[in-house]
């Protein structure tokens, strides 16, 4: 099997992102508002924010307590969005349960919604698809013939990368929590994305020899960040493997950050 390495994917965007910014008359500023202590999200912010300062924009994190209201969150986008110099601000995700999500994304300024999340988004290429696309375009196989399985049909993951695909005249078929019969889809399929949050979900029971596996599932398990896909047990059966972490997160944040020098140049 062998490992996809995304943090190189990664480095190739944001050189080219580091150059550009250097063109800027001015510093973008990219903001990510954080609500409660989500370890998984806390960990992404990490990320995030040390990449944007890499690549030479000005970072800014907002935390809120688990507390905060729907009111408080809006609140602190619409403060924030007097910035002259913004050129990025999101939601980490997932939010406590008391706020109202729909409400919350639809605050934020279209211009700036570098996620793609919100109903009056301009529809920037969602990060999480655009890294999958990377990173299946970086095999250089050709995809057409393949029959492509996405695990998991949430906002920031399943429906957007299905959508990006099935775009692109691919073979895509889609299961999620319902599925009864995602065992079968698996074992058929030529290359399973999976974004769930399960950990172990994908093993050498559900897939076919010489299979290629995009995780892009994200959950908290004994104090580290694990993917969806059972790596020791699948080792000997799959092809290619892009790993959590290492693989689709890098490359995600890239994509972000690809987006947020896209709003920068337009402030121009």
């Amino acid at each position: 099997m062998q490992i996809i390495n995304g943090n190189d994917l990664a480095q190739n965007i944001l050189s080219k992102l580091r150059s550009e910014v250097k063109r800027l008359a001015f510093t973008p500023l990219f903001c990510d508002i954080l609500v409660g202590d989500d370890a998984v999200g806390a960990s992404y912010v990490k990320i995030k924010a040390k990449r944007a300062e890499e690549i030479g924009l000005n970072f800014q994190l907002i935390q809120l307590p688990g507390s905060a209201t729907t009111d408080d969150v809006v609140a602190q986008i619409k403060k924030i969005q007097l910035e002259p110099f913004l050129a990025g601000l999101i939601i980490q995700l997932p939010l406590p349960a008391a706020i109202d999500k729909t409400i919350v994304l639809n605050a934020i300024d279209p211009r700036v919604d570098v996620d793609g999340l919100g109903e009056l988004s301009k529809k920037m290429p969602p990060p999480t698809a655009g890294a999958v696309e990377a990173i299946l375009d970086s095999l250089k196989l050709d995809l057409k013939p393949m029959q492509i399985l996405v695990i998991g049909q949430g906002e920031l993951v399943g429906k957007p990368v299905t959508n990006l695909l099935k775009n692109r005249g691919l073979n895509v078929t889609t299961a999620d929590a319902a599925t009864e019969n995602l065992k079968e889809l698996s074992l058929a399929a030529d290359i399973i994305i999976s974004g769930v949050g399960q950990p172990k979900l994908i093993n050498d029971g559900l897939i076919k020899p010489g299979v290629i596996l995009i995780d892009c599932g994200t959950s908290e398990s004994a104090g580290s960040i694990v993917g969806d896909v059972d790596s020791e047990s699948v080792a000997a059966k799959a092809k290619f493997l892009a790993p959590v972490p290492g693989g689709v997160g890098p490359v995600t944040v890239a994509k972000l950050l690809q987006n947020v020098v896209r709003v920068a140049q337009d402030l121009e």
